[in-house]
């Protein structure tokens, strides 16, 4: 079972077309990992046996040897690789990981603007904070229900309907904190405990049930009707929870709310399997498979180390590592992953000296924490060797200055922003956050000049194509009515004279969109969004608004400043080189120019003023990607840099300064 499990979520991680649905081994973990540790309590709590410092030294030498080691190594690798803005958030997630809190601290960074889960070396540790969390809280409860005589099957069960209720509500309301919380996650491992105390008092619940069962599943399977002694059953089960794994690695995709419902597939299909025991068929010759056996026995050092492998390849590949490096890095991760478990791991777990073996690896785990704290609490150390000249590119990509001083407006069940100048005339910006990278400009121009800038608000959404009735995803639901409730706010409120309509257009109308439904130049989807858009703006002509539509600016990975730190394994051991960015107007004008010129067509035709920033971030034939000082222009690849849009985008004054 846990080869079935890692094997799943690294084939999922290295090759995600494959099995789209491999991340759901980690379902599996949760529930192999609470029927063991509550097999074990339980027992010795029955035999009055248990012993916390036992229990948690054992857990201690069990999950320590290996993490250290991969957590150490992810740090001196980046040493070397990482830039400071990189290496500060590695720092971070090294103190987190240390503490078995990650999944708290990729909770609260999934944002609009977080770095992409691949240039996270330790992303996955998040399950392994879960799973610690879990460690503390459910000895605890389980002692304290047997010294008050509780029965523990009842609070198992109590405990994880809760849990599994908080999941499914959340999973419609808050995604991520579904994901990431424990409260809506340990209902996994507890139905794994759940299942230990079954397991254990197995023969006294339900027999006369499961000699039915038996019986009755022997005479609709077979022609002669065979002996009730449970054999069929168990074979019934243990099939039956392999097909629910395997359609769950089949359908489950990260378009699926999830976990919610969906992760009663795999959950309970480890359930049925382990359940079924050692003698039946399915377990008996195909999980006992000495091949799977063994990459069981290698899953906890292979599941830590294949992660930080690949996550270091991407970012040294620059988002384009290949097949074969992949696959490179998934048979490096299974060696380090045998000689983690043959050299560390297996030395630590066992042998003599235990207790100064706990206390030192208690002592290590401690250090490598706090050189991770250190590390960003230090930015990263930016003065590395090799690393000083790529400063300015850390600091762009880190820098994002929206919402600012705008103050929360509430309108119609969503939360627009809006900012007070000395000028009652207001400016409606509405848009996704290519429309709130202006920002900054505006708020130096009502600095400077309040008698002459109007008042703003954004009526904005990260991901929100500004077209009514566009497709959205459950990430992007709170597009929804965005574009319904900023024309109502536009037709309430007079002194808004000015809307300012943008977006990354390029992303959503092309081919390979983002957003359901099929975004090509032929499509029926493409020409209709752009006679709504063109809707749009006649309604908002007709309430006497002056409309001024932004289109795109050169949205390409050569803009990104990372794109201009080189990083390929080949330079080794010196990494980090410095490559030219732009792009050339070339390579915009074939991509999307078609694009550009349909939407400036409409929206003139509609009665709007149309801005193309190109014309004024694009010099002759390029478009660069560093300003006259050698400052990046951009913070990714797609959002101008705020230094930049303060100083330069003089484009967008006009927006709000027009009588």
């Amino acid at each position: 079972m846990r080869a079935i499990a890692v094997l799943s979520v690294v084939i999922y991680h290295a090759f995600p077309n494959w099995l789209r649905g491999g991340f759901i081994g980690v379902d599996i973990f949760f529930v192999i990992s609470g029927f063991l540790i509550s097999t074990i309590i339980i027992s010795n709590l029955e035999r009055n046996t248990f012993s916390f410092i036992e229990f948690y030294s054992r857990r201690i030498k069990r999950i320590f040897p290996a993490l250290i080691l991969v957590l150490i190594s992810s740090f001196v690798f980046g040493w070397f690789t990482l830039l400071a803005d990189e290496y500060k958030q590695l720092g971070k997630h090294m103190a987190g990981g240390a503490g078995f809190i990650s999944n708290f601290l990729f909770w609260n960074e999934s944002g609009y603007f977080d770095n992409s889960a691949n240039t996270k070396p330790l992303l996955h540790l998040w399950s392994l904070g879960i799973e610690e969390q879990f460690y503390i809280v459910w000895p605890l409860l389980l002692w304290l229900a047997w010294k008050k005589q509780f029965n523990l099957l009842t609070i198992a069960t109590i405990v994880a309907i809760i849990s599994f209720t908080l999941n499914l509500n959340k999973v419609h309301s808050d995604a991520v904190t579904a994901f990431y919380s424990p409260q809506t996650r340990f209902w996994e491992l507890l139905i794994g405990s759940v299942l230990a105390y079954l397991t254990l008092h197995g023969r006294s619940l339900f027999p006369k049930l499961k000699h039915q069962l038996d019986s009755w599943l022997g005479k609709m399977i077979y022609a002669q009707t065979p002996d009730a002694n449970g054999k069929t059953l168990r074979n019934v089960q243990s099939i039956l929870g392999a097909v629910l794994i395997l359609i769950g690695v089949l359908i489950i995709t990260k378009a699926r709310q999830f976990p919610g419902w969906w992760a009663l597939l795999p959950t309970l299909g480890a359930v049925l399997i382990i359940s079924a025991g050692t003698q039946a068929w399915f377990n008996r010759a195909v999980l006992s498979n000495r091949i799977l056996v063994w990459f069981g026995l290698i899953s906890f050092p292979l599941y830590l180390w294949h992660w930080p492998l690949l996550s270091f390849t991407h970012i040294m590949e620059s988002d384009a590592s290949s097949r074969k490096i992949r696959i490179a890095a998934v048979l490096l991760a299974i060696i380090l992953a045998w000689v983690t478990y043959k050299f560390i791991e297996k030395p630590m777990r066992f042998g003599k000296y235990s207790k100064m073996k706990i206390i030192a690896l208690v002592v290590l785990m401690t250090i490598v924490g706090y050189v991770g704290f250190n590390t960003y609490a230090m930015d990263g150390f930016k003065f590395r060797v090799g690393v000083l000249k790529f400063n300015t590119i850390s600091k762009a990509a880190g820098e994002w200055q929206y919402p600012g001083d705008l103050k929360e407006y509430p309108f119609k069940n969503k939360y627009f922003y809006h900012q007070e100048s000395k000028k009652k005339d207001t400016t409606l910006f509405v848009g996704d956050s290519n429309i709130e990278q202006y920002y900054v400009r505006i708020d130096e121009l009502i600095k400077r000049n309040s008698q002459t800038t109007n008042s703003i608000i954004f009526a904005t959404g990260g991901g929100c194509l500004p077209i009514i009735d566009s497709p959205y995803d459950d990430l992007h639901k709170h597009c929804f009515g965005l574009m319904d409730a900023a024309f109502e706010l536009a037709s309430a409120r007079k002194e808004i004279k000015t809307v300012v309509i943008g977006a990354q257009w390029n992303g959503y109308l092309s081919s390979g969109s983002a957003l359901k439904g099929s975004f090509g130049y032929a499509s029926d989807q493409y020409k209709n969004s752009l006679l709504k858009f063109a809707d749009y703006i006649r309604d908002l002509k007709k309430l006497n608004k002056q409309v001024f539509v932004i289109l795109n600016i050169p949205a390409e990975t050569e803009m990104d400043p990372k794109y201009m730190a080189s990083r390929e394994l080949k330079n080794f051991p010196n990494f980090l080189k410095l490559r030219d960015g732009g792009v050339s107007m070339k390579k915009i004008t074939d991509k999307y120019g078609l694009i550009q010129n349909d939407l400036q067509r409409v929206a003139e035709e509609a009665g709007a003023i149309v801005i193309n920033p190109l014309v004024f971030v694009c010099k002759s034939n390029t478009c660069p990607s560093l300003d006259s000082n050698g400052e990046p222009i951009y913070k990714d690849s797609a959002h101008l840099r705020p230094y930049y849009v303060r100083n330069k985008a003089s484009f967008i004054d006009i927006t709000v300064t027009t009588p």
